[in-house]
């Protein structure tokens, strides 16, 4: 029995079962509390398991307090939204799925299914009369574990890692061709705002296109819904029943959907599309800003010791300014793989330097090509 890996497992539970037991705590829908805390308690019930494997080892050994990595993507999950949280469980959740289906396979043991991914989790518990919970519902729930890529925590950390790691990498480049300091910051200013401005315009087309893309395909089943209405409920009704509904509790929420046009078109938008109503309304606009600030956060980073100091001075203020924020960001992508967040941080600072180092290099080998 491998004790340190089993440690591990152990605490990853009980950080699961805390996060979604906390987040429960937080919500006003009657079925997303029932959702998180009958999750929390399939959690809790993991970890206990687990704990009794090490007390056969080590019989003193206490079922651990949530982590420090658990509390903090808590505090950051009320300032970003808890999506991000969500989507981080369940891709804890995939990766424990793997592990067991290894490990049942290995000892040659039947694989139940039931751990495969979260959708099948809350099957499960439904049919186990935990809770009552609609299509239309499964399906919100689990396009709140998938928005993995447009969260605001994953953009704010990717976004200022951009700008940092480019921004210095020119720096550090200009810098090491010795010229001088004005022209160091110069150049440090225009990277900034090139970058910002590149990625502004990259994240409005997105955002642009993707609510073009929506609306176009809500109009296109308006219409196919128009024509051919019954057609489009047995569509309905067979998306429900892959979510694991019978058929005949199929047929009455596809039946309850159509009363009307408005519900329909409403079913069809979430249930076929997977499209969120709410998220059309998003700003083009307030997503390139945002873009354009944690691109300019970062990028500032290694170009401000320039503002004030020149020569070696500024360079050194530079890279350590630099170094410390290339750790802050790889212990946040942590929130996010569930690395070691000295593992994570190190290894950031260690391509970052990588990065600068190589246009230092040729920074200096082109400073002294041209002074001779």
């Amino acid at each position: 029995m491998d004790v340190l890996k089993l440690k591990n497992q152990l605490q990853t539970e009980v950080d699961t079962a805390f996060l979604y037991k906390s987040i429960a705590n937080l919500q006003t829908d009657e079925n997303l509390i029932l959702v998180l805390n009958s999750l929390a308690e399939i959690e809790n019930r993991h970890a206990n398991h687990m704990l009794e494997k090490l007390q056969i080892s080590s019989p003193n050994y206490k079922l651990p307090q949530p982590s420090t990595r658990a509390k903090l993507q808590l505090i950051l999950g009320k300032i970003f939204g808890y999506s991000s949280i969500i989507s981080s469980l369940s891709s804890v959740e995939r990766q424990l799925a793997q592990n067991t289906i290894k490990a049942k396979s290995d000892k040659k043991e039947k694989v139940s299914g039931f751990e495969h991914n979260h959708l099948n989790i809350i099957e499960a518990v439904n049919n186990n009369k935990a809770l009552n919970i609609s299509g239309g519902f499964l399906s919100k729930f689990e396009s709140r574990h998938k928005s993995v890529g447009g969260n605001a925590l994953r953009a704010a950390v990717l976004g200022s890692n951009d700008g940092l790691v480019s921004n210095m990498s020119l720096v550090m480049g200009v810098a090491g061709a010795a010229v001088s300091n004005n022209t160091i910051l110069l150049t440090g200013i225009a990277g900034l705002l090139a970058g910002a401005i590149s990625m502004a315009l990259g994240e409005w087309l997105s955002v642009q296109s993707s609510r073009e893309l929506n609306l176009r395909q809500i109009e296109l089943e308006t219409e196919e819904l128009e024509a051919s209405p019954e057609e489009e409920k047995k569509e309905l009704v067979l998306l429900y029943q892959a979510k694991g509904m019978t058929l005949i509790d199929a047929q009455k929420l596809a039946d309850k959907a159509f009363k009307n046009p408005q519900t329909a078109i409403d079913a069809i938008i979430t249930e076929e599309l997977g499209i969120d109503k709410e998220e059309l309304g998003g700003s083009a606009w307030e997503a390139a800003i945002a873009s354009f600030l944690l691109f300019a956060i970062g990028a500032i980073i290694p170009l401000y010791p320039f503002m004030f100091l020149s020569g070696k001075q500024a360079i050194y203020l530079s890279i350590g300014s630099s170094v410390i924020g290339l750790f802050a960001i790889g212990a946040s992508i942590t929130l996010f793989t569930g690395k070691s967040i000295l593992y994570s941080g190190i290894r950031q600072v260690f391509f970052g330097l990588a990065a600068a180092a190589v246009t230092f290099g040729i920074g200096t080998l082109i400073g002294v090509s041209l002074a001779g």
